[in-house]
């Protein structure tokens, strides 16, 4: 029990420490994917932490099986670096001993990503999927910022607004300009701007008071200038980058489970996949970890990520095949699952197999 509480601890304080930082990395991209969004009107600023706050239930499902395989090789290694591993085969222990201590503390895990993949990680896509929706909805009128130019209308229109009202319908001195085809440009210049909804249709136009609206070629004397009291442009609702890339993410594992389409078929393998991660990766990494004193505990990191990457990446297109009908459902995941625990059980027992194939020889010289 000793022995087991001292691995078991070690394990999961590295495991947490190490997905800790994991998660640092993953977040700093993704946050800045929603910054870009939020730079370009299509995110509202106020909602960008909101946003991260749903979706890290679907990165920690990614994060903490590799956070715990990472946790394994560098607690392990330097106990082998340390001769304490020694001490603990010197009491007897063997290495499926050890396989099996580690397996409580991954079963843990196994059963909290579990928890993520799913129950947590749809819930938080399903929230972040309805932010995302009223993003959608949002006219760029309201993420307009005063005293700087910014592309609205897909990066088609450049705009310009010295000042917006604290209830961001009113703004003040406007500047407006957009390329119509390859050479004639339109450029407004208005005093004042307000935004009008037309409930029958369910659209936003922009509508400039006193201001002059420039047509023609840059560059020629082809230009028409029209002096104005109000002019209006059809605002189109917003379209961000951050979206899922199938419907089937936001469904709950019940619904997943009903229904018949090859989407969601693959999502559902792809979240019983999360947790059996765990477990298949951790008999991967006990023999992995095994590293000799004058080699240095960094010698195996490399391979043994690789192999992650690996397995990961075979289960990623396994799942892709099987939404698109390029592999049966029957075989589905477990096409990767299943190599990937024959490697680890031969890994286990390669010294048995190796003592037992040596007896063999030497029977048969003998």
């Amino acid at each position: 029990m000793i022995i087991f509480r001292y691995l078991s601890r070690d394990l999961l304080i590295t495991s947490l420490a190490v997905s800790a930082i994991l998660l640092t990395i993953f977040l700093s991209g993704k946050f800045s994917d929603y910054l870009d969004d939020a730079a370009q009107g299509k995110l509202a600023v106020d909602v960008l932490f909101t946003i991260i706050a749903y979706r890290m239930p679907d990165l920690l499902e990614l994060i903490l099986p590799l956070g715990f395989y990472l946790a394994i090789l560098l607690a392990y290694g330097r106990m082998y670096i340390e001769s304490e591993m020694v001490v603990l085969s010197a009491t007897g222990m063997s290495q499926w001993q050890l396989v099996r201590i580690t397996l409580v503390p991954a079963a843990l895990v196994a059963l909290v990503v579990a928890a993520f993949s799913f129950w947590l990680s749809p819930l938080g896509a399903q929230l972040t999927e309805q932010v995302l929706a009223e993003q959608r909805n949002r006219s760029e009128f309201e993420s307009l910022q005063e005293g700087r130019f910014q592309a609205i209308g897909q990066g088609r229109i450049m705009t310009y607004v010295e000042q917006v009202s604290d209830d961001n319908k009113r703004l003040e001195q406007v500047f407006v300009a957009q390329q119509d085809g390859q050479t004639n440009s339109t450029i407004v210049i208005a005093e004042t701007g307000e935004q009008a909804y037309v409930a029958d249709y369910g659209q936003r136009y922009l509508v400039l008071h006193n201001g002059h609206l420039y047509e023609g070629r840059p560059g020629t004397s082809e230009f028409k200038i029209t002096k104005f009291e109000e002019w209006g442009r059809y605002l189109p609702p917003t379209t961000s980058e951050a979206e899922f890339e199938s419907e089937a993410d936001a469904k709950t594992t019940a619904e997943l489970f009903a229904a018949r389409d090859l989407e969601s078929k693959a999502e559902l393998q792809w979240r019983i996949s999360m947790p059996l991660m765990v477990l298949i990766a951790t008999l991967l990494a006990v023999p992995l970890s095994k590293t000799n004193p004058r080699q240095g505990r960094y010698l195996k990191m490399l391979p043994a990520i690789l192999i992650y990457i690996f397995y990961l990446a075979f289960l990623i297109n396994a799942r892709g095949a099987i939404a698109e009908g390029d592999l049966p459902v029957w075989l589905g995941v477990w096409v990767v699952h299943i190599p990937f625990l024959v490697i680890a059980l031969l890994m286990l027992n390669w010294q048995a197999l190796l003592q037992s194939r040596n007896k063999s020889v030497r029977a048969a010289h003998v």
